[in-house]
């Protein structure tokens, strides 16, 4: 795989809302890991030959490595993805969000729409009440369990 080709694949993936991008082609696999959103790419290359290459952004040197802070519990009921897939708020691009912060919404409202697979899913409320927290943002990609929405 040319240079040019791999600067592009870890670009795609430092740009976008992935965590993890592989690509297999006839000279050689490639596997592009975001660790976290300060840190740069995380790249391993393996070519024809058995020993792989593996590149890595080293933190700063004299950088004291801080302690996440433990994020806050949201309160309320969680509505938490039912699957992997891409988050979407509207029906479609430009349409108005399914629901807004603040606003009351019952059991079997739709919440939002991931698509996973070229398939639009419509994720819909499992509890009554007013939107306390979007979680997540527009377009981004959401894992399996990942908290969407606070409802109290």
């Amino acid at each position: 795989m040319d240079l040019r080709k791999l600067k592009t694949l870890i670009d795609l993936v430092a740009d976008s809302g992935i965590s993890e991008l592989e690509v297999t082609e006839a000279d050689g696999k490639v596997r592009i890991v975001k660790t976290s959103p300060q840190a740069a790419p995380v790249y391993v290359q393996q070519a024809a030959a058995p020993a792989p290459v593996v590149a890595a952004a080293a933190p700063a040197a004299g950088a004291p490595a801080a302690a996440p802070a433990a994020p806050e519990a949201p309160k309320g009921h969680v509505v938490k993805s039912p699957m992997v897939g891409t988050f979407y708020r509207s029906p479609s691009p430009g349409a108005k969000s399914f629901i807004e912060l603040g606003q009351q919404v019952k059991e079997g409202d739709t919440l939002c729409i991931i698509e996973a697979m070229k398939l639009l899913n419509e994720i819909e409320s499992d509890a009554t009440g007013e939107v306390k927290q979007i979680l997540v943002e527009n377009g981004q990609a959401v894992e399996y369990g990942q908290p969407l929405f606070v409802i109290g």
